[in-house]
């Protein structure tokens, strides 16, 4: 076995108070989504879900189905869900 040190002793210690400060933050402070951020994302899955219905309805050769549809999910996969990914308030 090897001898416990001082330097050993410190270091255990040192570390024992690392995790006692990081338990101590508030669970939301950690997140790095806000509220806005989950708004912003629900938004774009909401887009994304009318966009699918629209390509969804009868006749297939319709304007919605054609044109709308891709706009939609477009829009909401190239626009809004990597803004609502990266927006922070600063």
């Amino acid at each position: 076995m090897f001898p416990i040190t001082r330097a050993f002793l410190l270091f255990i210690l040192k570390e024992k108070n690392m995790s006692q400060k990081i338990q101590k933050k508030k669970l939301f402070e950690s997140f790095y989504f806000s509220k806005e951020n989950y708004l912003i994302l629900s938004l774009g899955l909401i887009i994304i879900a009318i966009g699918y219905y629209f390509s969804s309805i009868n006749p297939w050769d319709s304007f919605l189905s054609l044109t709308v549809s891709p706009i939609l999910l477009v829009f909401g996969y190239c626009i809004v869900i990597p803004f609502g990914i990266l927006y922070k308030k600063k």
